[in-house]
Formats: structure tokens, C-alpha cells, sequence
């Protein structure tokens, strides 16, 4: 009787369980800032870090559906079957991800936990190559697939894999080669007179010279010892017949001053230095690109000197020369060009082994060069030079020398270039010198891989919409491209070993990413794997906000998100968000990075506003010319951009034009500053949030290209920085700013205070967050953070 009466409780358990579960799906979640702003495991967590078993029958991931403090590995059959979670000690087995695999894909080489393993394709099974304390890293087959190669305390290595014995290939030291023998006039006098004098002095010097004689010629032969000097070397790599090891000697600034962070809330109740970085402007790392051959035993530096471009100014410098000759102010001087300093990368070699190709970019951006390069003598030759006076940038190009491999023919060479505008793919010859576009049009392509069998490309492009990613294959000559995914928003795809099937990751403007799978083949359907979400994140009818586009008023086309409330007000508030930068695009039909600012937004919309994200002048996804509207003045077309997105509001969805607020983080908070301080007749409000205020002391890398250096180009520095239009403030303006913010410097926010009490504003106010960097972790400062922007908003625009 007492067991029955226990299973009755239980079942009645269950039941009032399912009816809360119930529940919770059927009423809509009444949305808050502090609901929001919670730690985003409430909404459920994504799937991420996909990848195929190598037997192709099963793919991992990443993943967290119970809401556990850290994400567990997961795995799935391939056809989508068998979800579990992996335990430990399968995980522990499992190869890495990524690595090197042989021509006929039956082995590979990869780094594990610092050290080197061989994987057998065949067998499933892998043999660990090194075992030590030190790091092994970045193994590879050699050309004839019988030793694998690996990088140790910058040294090359290779193991040979039948009998396993370890040959070290080059001699890379720390530190200045020993002083040879001195030439000083007066001490070989000295010597040369000892030896003619005494003759037990002479007997020994002789010994000794025969001695060394013989231990040179009883040691094995060892590569040259290469003495580093103060420098580092990198990309260390040996060429297809083991003759060249190519590497990088880098150089680094010794005076560079470095900023530091205090942090102020520390475990220890002392206040503790954060160095974070050099500002714009400071002296660079520099890099020299050497060649090392074996059979000579020699090394020589390879120079760009007879490279097509590399003495041009830039046209900035060229403009500013002409002004100062035309105003006489002009050293009329004659001077030498000088070459610019320039990055090597590579070489990537073709499949059999004979042909080198290097890229090389200037280190002020404004050029990239793919070029042959003829080992032996350090000769280049250019097969493609992108220019832009601007800066370089763009899908498969943005950082060190970009996307690019070689055709099965091993005479051309494929990669990607903004030359049409937009970034595409093409090939060039390098017995001919042609060069073919095998893609084109205004629409953008990213994440180019070559097909295991050589025949085709596979890729991401916008080409449906610029707010969507879809997945392509394409004949690596050119020809059709084939649109593999369908579902509108983004497609992230892993292919599968054998090709035949795609592991995609998905998502649409409001369904986080899931993952699906599909066959690889036009007109498949996906199949969903992955159920992330959770039921009260489900009881929100989240908007898919309508993406649009008007006309900037200098005829270019703009894309926006607009959220609008269910119940229009005529003549209603409105707030415009501005996304951060880097190179990024927000208005578009997937998942956004910025979910907590996508929930707050459908947040705004309950409460009645109306909100517009727009892509401004500077964002990724819409070409070359959209790309680079923001060089040497951040804060104009950008900044125009969020203007006519305000008058756009006016005129079509019913907004006041005199209740609209402006916010954003990052770049956002930058233009939030701008647009209070030079349009305070447009924006009534705005939250800037860890925001740029002076680039001057923002970092080299992102600030050079656009800005140029503040010592070179200071009237773009003080035209595109807010510190200098202060005076401008009208609205309500809130700054929220991370004290021990490592990208964007506390010091920024202070600076910029300080201009604000000197010049006796008195409608500003500023909030810090002690414990927070550039991207705030706890939900405590989210929240507070964003209870003051909806604040701010709710004061300044909603109608008294």
C-alpha cells in the first residue's frame, strides 16, 4: 500500500511538472532589462567548434542543453541519429580537429596537448611522435611522405616515420654569435711574437689546431648555427627537396611605450597594473624574410627592392606633397625613395613541389603582392598587385596574406581580390601571367576551400541577399556556381571527410544556431540535430525585424533592421542602434552577435519604440566601396548614414523626428559621441558605451589603416575624433566604460570627462563598471548598464 501510495505521488509530480512546462510555453514572457541581461544560458546554448570524426561516421561538437557552467563535447551519427554526450575517456582519445593530412588522406599529423601524433586512417589508430615538456607544433608530411616535420623552440625537426630516428634541420639561437678572435693590430703583434719566441708556446698551439682538425672532421654534419641577434623568427618552413628552409627574423620595437591599465578590485586589496598596448602612431614590429640554404650552408635576405610599387607614397603623402610645393612650404631638398616595409608570407608550394608562390602586404595596408619566388636566388615575380589608397581588407584577405592554394595543374595559383569592388575569386598562371576572375558580381565570397578530388571550389557568399550566407560549390575553372543551402538566414558548413555530407550550423534573425545536416547535393533538405533553446525563451514571440534599405543622400544604397512595437503611435519615440566595428555587418537574417542587444531591442519595441539597426558606411558584407566610406574621416559618411536612418524613420514609420535616441558600444559608442556632439539637433539622447574618443590613442593595427598615423595624417585624427566637438553637446548623454577596458583604454571615457567639465556641460553623466573589460562578463553590470540606457531613453523621449 505504501508503494503504490509513492507511485501515485510521483506520477502526480510529473503531471503538475508537465503542466508548468505546459504552461511556460503557452504564456508569453513579459520581457524586463534584468531579464534580458541575464547570463545567456537562460535562452540555451548554441552548438559550436563542429567537426567530423575521421572515419566521417560521426561529427562532434561542442554543447550545453542542461545549462552547466561550461559547454561538454557532444557527438551525432551522420545521418543525425545517436545525440550523446562524449565521455571523457573517448574525448581524451580522439584526434585534433585540425592538422595535416598525406596526399592519399590515409595518415595524418597533428599537435596534441603540445606534442606530435601520427594518425592512421586505416587502422583508427594514432602513434605519439614526441613526448616532452616543450612544445612540438605545426607537423607536416615532408615532400616524400616518409618523415614528419614540426616546429620546436622555433626549430624545424623531422621525424623519420619507419624508423623513427629524429633529425634537427636548423640551429636557431638566442643572443649574438661568439667574438672571434681579435684583429687588433697590437694583439697580433703580441701573438705573432710569442709564437716566434717561445717554443713550448708554438708545440701547443700547434697540438691544439690539429686537435680541433680532427673534432671537425669526426663530427656529424649539423645545419648552421643562425644567431637571432635581439630577434625573433618565425614562419619556419622547408621547401618540397629539404635544399631552402624559408623563415621570418621579426624585429621588435625597443621603444615603444606601452600603456598600462590599473585595476583597482583585486584579490590581493592592491591596486594592480594591466600593460595593454601601444598606441597608434609607435614604433612597429618589423619582419625580414631570409632564405636558408642547406646545401651551401649560407643564408641570405630576400628584398622587395626590384617589386613594382614598393617605392610609391602613399596618395595621402603624394596629396600632401603637392599642397606643400604648391604653397612653397616644401623642402625642395631631393631625397631617395625609400622602400616601404613590407610582410612576406608563405611559401606555399605546389603539389609537386617546383613552384613557389609569396605574398607580401606593406605595412601601411595600401598593398598586396602574390609573387613567384625562386628559392635559390631570392628572385620575385609579380603575379598580382592589389592596390587600394585606402587599405586592403575584405573577405579571404583581411589578415596576413589571405585565401589562397594551387590548382592540381601546379601552374595556377587561386585567391581572393577586391579588384571588381567586391571580394571574389580568381587564378593566375604563373607560366603565363593571366589572370581569371572565376567569380563576379555585387555580392561578396568568403571561406574558399578546395574540394579533396581538385575539381571544384567550395564557399560562402551574400549572393542571394547581402543579409544572407549561403554555401556554393563551383569547377575549379569557373562556370556555374551551385547553391547548396536554401534556408534563408546563414549557413555554416563542415563538410564530412568523404564530402558526401554537410554538417551545417544555421540560424535566422530569431532562432540562435542549431545544427543540422544535409547531403551534398542540390535540392537536399537539412535535417535539425540540435534543440538549444529553452521553453521560457520559446514563450517570447521574438521579431524577425523587416530588413531594409534607403537611399543615403549621396545615392548610396544603406541596409537597417527595424523593430516596431505592436501598437503604433503616431508620432511615436524611436532609438538607433549602432553595431561595433572591426569589419562587421548587423543588419542582416541570422542570429546576431549582439544577442543581448537583439532581446533589449524587442524589449524597446514592447514599450513602443521604434528601433532601427543600421549597417553603416564601414560595414562588412556590401563591397569595397561600402568598405573603405569611412578613410580618414570616421564619424562622416558613417555618421551620415545613421542621419538619413533617423530621417528615414520620420518619414515612413511614423517617428518624431525630434524623439529619437542613438546608442551603441565600442564603435557604436564612438558614433554615439559624434552624433551628440556635431547633429545634437537629430538625436535627443544617447548612450555611449566604452566608447573611442580620441583615436590618437587607440591601437596601430585597425586605426592605421583607416586614419593613417596622427604623426602623417593629423587632420584625420582631429576630424574623425569626439574629444574635439564637445562643445557641440545638446541632448541627454549617458557614457558607461569599463575601468580595466584593455581595448579601449578607461583613459578615453576620463579624457573625454574632463573636456565635458571644462567646458561646463552639465547634461552628461557617466557610470564605470570596476570589475568589467571591453566586454562586460557579469550580468550585474549588463544589467545596470542597460537599466540606464532604457533610463535615459524613457526620460528624454518618451512624452512628459
Amino acid at each position: 500500500m505504501m508503494l503504490l501510495k509513492k507511485r501515485a505521488m510521483a506520477l502526480m509530480a510529473g503531471l503538475l511538472l508537465c503542466g508548468g512546462a505546459l504552461q511556460a510555453q503557452n504564456t508569453k514572457m513579459v520581457l524586463s532589462v534584468e531579464k534580458v541581461m541575464r547570463d545567456t544560458k537562460w535562452k540555451g546554448t548554441s552548438p559550436s567548434n563542429i567537426f567530423w570524426a575521421e572515419d566521417g561516421k560521426k561529427i562532434y561538437f561542442d554543447w550545453n542543453p542542461e545549462g552547466n557552467r561550461q559547454d561538454s563535447l557532444y557527438s551525432v551519427s551522420a545521418d543525425g541519429k545517436n545525440l550523446k554526450k562524449v565521455s571523457a575517456t573517448e574525448r581524451r582519445k580522439l584526434p585534433a580537429p585540425e592538422g595535416n593530412y598525406n596526399r592519399a588522406q590515409t595518415r595524418k599529423v597533428y599537435e596534441k596537448n603540445g606534442d606530435i601524433f601520427l594518425y592512421d586512417s586505416k587502422s583508427g589508430k594514432a602513434q605519439q611522435v614526441t613526448a616532452t615538456v616543450e612544445r612540438e607544433s605545426s607537423p607536416s608530411f615532408s615532400f616524400d611522405e616518409q618523415k614528419v616535420v614540426y616546429l620546436k623552440d622555433s626549430n624545424l625537426f623531422a621525424w623519420n616515420i619507419s624508423n623513427g630516428q629524429t633529425r634537427q634541420l636548423t640551429d636557431f639561437r638566442k643572443g649574438s654569435k661568439p667574438a672571434a678572435e681579435s684583429k687588433d693590430p697590437q694583439r697580433v703583434w703580441l701573438r705573432e711574437q710569442q709564437l716566434a719566441l717561445l717554443q713550448v708556446v708554438r708545440e701547443r698551439e700547434q697540438d691544439n689546431a690539429a686537435q680541433k682538425l680532427q673534432q671537425k672532421r669526426d663530427t656529424p654534419t649539423r645545419p648552421k648555427e643562425i644567431y637571432l641577434e635581439d630577434k625573433a623568427v618565425g614562419s619556419v618552413t622547408l621547401s618540397p627537396d629539404e635544399q631552402f628552409v624559408t623563415y621570418q627574423l621579426i624585429s621588435r620595437p625597443k621603444n615603444a611605450k606601452v600603456a598600462v591599465v590599473p585595476n583597482y578590485v583585486t584579490a590581493s586589496g592592491y591596486t594592480e597594473d594591466i600593460n595593454a598596448r601601444t598606441k597608434v602612431g609607435d614604433a612597429q614590429t618589423r619582419s625580414e624574410f631570409y632564405v636558408y640554404d642547406t646545401r651551401r650552408d649560407t643564408a641570405f635576405a630576400v628584398t622587395m627592392k626590384e617589386v613594382e610599387g614598393i617605392y610609391e607614397q602613399p596618395a595621402y603623402l603624394q596629396a600632401q606633397k603637392a599642397k606643400a610645393s604648391a604653397t612653397k612650404e616644401l623642402d625642395t631638398k631631393a631625397k631617395k625613395p625609400e622602400m616601404r616595409p613590407t610582410v612576406i608570407y608563405g611559401p606555399y608550394w605546389s603539389e609537386n613541389g617546383k613552384h613557389a608562390v609569396v605574398v607580401a602586404r606593406s605595412e601601411d595596408n595600401k598593398d598586396r603582392w602574390i609573387m613567384t619566388l625562386e628559392p635559390a636566388t631570392g628572385k620575385l615575380t609579380v603575379l598580382d598587385r592589389q592596390h587600394d589608397d585606402a587599405w586592403i581588407n575584405g573577405p579571404g584577405i583581411s589578415y596576413g596574406p589571405g585565401d589562397i592554394g594551387w590548382l592540381p595543374d601546379n601552374k595556377q595559383v587561386w585567391f581572393e581580390s577586391e579588384e571588381s569592388g567586391y571580394a571574389h575569386l580568381y587564378t593566375a598562371d604563373i607560366t603565363t601571367g593571366k589572370k581569371k576572375a572565376l567569380t563576379s558580381g555585387k555580392y561578396e565570397v568568403s571561406a574558399v576551400r578546395l574540394s579533396k578530388d581538385k575539381k571544384h571550389f567550395y564557399f560562402s557568399a551574400n549572393k542571394v541577399h547581402p543579409g544572407e550566407q549561403h554555401f556554393y560549390r563551383l569547377p575549379v575553372q569557373g562556370g556555374d556556381m551551385v547553391q547548396l543551402t536554401t534556408l534563408p538566414g546563414a549557413s555554416e558548413v563542415t563538410l564530412s571527410p568523404d564530402e558526401k555530407t554537410l554538417a551545417i550550423r544555421y540560424s535566422y534573425t530569431n532562432k540562435p544556431w542549431e545544427l543540422y545536416v544535409m547531403d551534398n547535393k542540390k535540392g537536399a533538405k537539412p535535417k535539425q540535430v540540435t534543440h538549444s533553446t529553452t521553453p521560457e525563451f520559446e514563450s517570447y514571440a521574438w521579431r524577425d525585424p523587416e530588413v531594409i534599405s534607403f537611399k543615403a543622400r549621396d545615392g548610396q544604397e544603406v541596409y537597417a533592421r527595424v523593430y516596431r512595437p505592436a501598437k503604433l503611435e503616431t508620432n511615436g519615440p524611436a532609438v538607433v542602434f549602432v553595431h561595433g566595428a572591426g569589419y562587421l555587418q548587423n543588419a542582416h537574417k541570422w542570429w546576431s552577435s549582439y544577442e543581448r542587444e537583439y532581446m533589449f531591442h524587442n524589449f524597446l519595441a514592447d514599450q513602443g519604440y521604434t528601433v532601427m539597426d543600421i549597417d553603416y558606411r564601414g560595414s562588412a558584407g556590401y563591397g569595397r566601396d561600402v568598405r573603405t566610406g569611412i578613410y580618414e574621416f570616421m564619424g562622416g559618411k558613417d555618421l551620415n548614414d545613421e542621419v538619413d536612418g533617423a530621417k528615414y524613420l520620420a518619414s515612413k514609420y511614423s517617428v518624431d523626428p525630434k524623439r529619437i535616441g542613438i546608442y551603441g558600444g565600442s564603435y557604436g559608442g564612438f558614433m554615439t559621441l559624434m552624433a551628440m556632439f556635431t547633429q545634437p539637433d537629430v538625436f535627443a539622447a544617447g548612450a555611449a558605451l566604452r566608447s573611442v574618443t580620441d583615436w590618437a590613442h587607440y591601437n596601430h593595427g585597425y586605426t592605421s589603416n583607416i586614419l593613417n598615423t596622427p604623426q602623417t595624417d593629423s587632420l584625420a585624427y582631429a576630424k574623425s575624433s569626439p574629444i574635439y566637438y564637445a562643445e557641440g553637446l545638446k541632448g541627454a548623454l549617458l557614457m558607461c566604460h569599463g575601468m580595466v577596458d584593455t581595448n579601449v583604454h578607461f583613459q578615453d571615457i576620463v579624457r573625454l570627462s574632463q573636456r565635458l567639465i571644462e567646458l561646463g556641460k552639465e547634461n552628461w553623466e557617466l557610470a564605470v563598471y570596476p570589475v568589467e573589460s571591453h566586454g562586460f562578463v557579469e550580468p550585474s553590470s549588463w544589467t545596470d548598464e542597460y537599466k540606464r540606457v532604457y533610463k535615459l531613453f524613457e526620460e528624454n523621449l518618451k512624452k512628459k
